[in-house]
């Protein structure tokens, strides 16, 4: 049995359905059962439990051999840090009780700088935290989400424009398709031969882009053209705080701050990289609306 924290999301959706696929029993974990029914159309026993409450986690939890742990970010809590601290204790406490065999934690490019550099260092506390487990365990640190740019489809539509917080716009960055991630954490999770007392990899696309290049790839699919613009420093916060809380919008602002610096942001050095395969225009496709954009040959 293999125990998939926020299996509703795009990345565990992907793990437990390769797993499924492979024939293991998946014990998927979620806040929502809402989200259940596709769950269990793919074979999934379902548990219901909060990040935040601990006994219903361990419960959870219980029986697991293994278990993927994925920790999302808050987007619109008072103290975002401190949200993500408490949700951190109550992942060890649980998986002190429930001791499964293993555990492979999704963890964020950037997490191994010492310096604080924003998101990346608020996973760097889930990893040092869960370090203290006497459990095998992975830590798959993820290149940020292709699927993060959809949000910008709207302005890229109706103006031609993509604003970007990446600097310049023609600097490279690493980047996965979601579902990708969730199936490199399947093939991992199903490798017996991959485990040991703390083994860090890393995961990414195919190869790595600009924000000039997600401005093509969406002119590609809505028929238009879309050029990348630098978002100006000042505004970031303004921009940002539409859709998140300010400590969200901070925690960002130094992630992308520390992009822009370069090299922060990236493997570990020496560190080993899996890629994924979705390339953007394909990983976009999907979340792009119908505008009689071009159609894949």
């Amino acid at each position: 049995m293999i125990a998939i924290l926020g299996a509703a999301g795009n990345v565990g959706f992907a793990t437990s359905t390769k797993l499924r696929e492979a024939g293991v029993p998946v014990r998927a974990i979620l806040r929502d059962e809402g989200k259940a029914d596709r769950l269990r159309s793919i074979g999934c026993d379902v548990a219901i439990a909060d990040l935040h409450d601990t006994a219903a986690l361990a419960t959870a939890l219980g029986g697991a051999d293994t278990a993927q742990i994925i920790l999302p970010p808050p987007t619109q809590a008072e103290d975002a840090v401190g949200e993500m601290k408490a949700a951190i204790e109550s992942l060890y406490a649980a998986l002190e009780t429930a001791q499964p065999k293993r555990v492979l934690i999704v963890s964020d490019y950037g997490a191994h700088i010492d310096e604080w550099i924003g998101m990346p260092s608020a996973f760097r506390l889930l990893e040092d935290r869960l370090r203290q487990l006497s459990i095998p365990k992975i830590i798959l640190r993820s290149a940020e989400h292709m699927q993060g740019w959809a949000a910008f489809f709207p302005v890229a539509a109706g103006a031609g424009v993509l604003p970007s917080l990446h600097h310049p716009i023609d600097a490279q960055f690493p980047t996965i398709s979601a579902p990708d991630l969730g199936v490199i954490s399947a093939r991992l999770l199903l490798d017996e031969g991959t485990w040991g007392i703390e083994r860090i990899l890393h995961a990414e696309g195919p190869r790595r882009y600009s924000a000039a290049d997600v401005a093509a790839a969406m002119g590609e699919l809505l028929g238009r053209q879309v050029a990348a613009m630098a978002l100006p420093r000042d505004q970031w916060q303004e921009s940002l705080e539409k859709v998140l809380s300010p400590s969200t919008t901070k925690l960002l602002i130094d992630l992308y701050d520390a992009h822009n610096k370069g090299g922060l942001v990236d493997v570990q050095p020496g560190g080993e990289v899996f890629n994924g395969t979705t390339d953007l225009v394909e990983a976009l496709r999907p979340l792009a609306p119908a505008t009689g954009g071009v159609e894949p040959a």
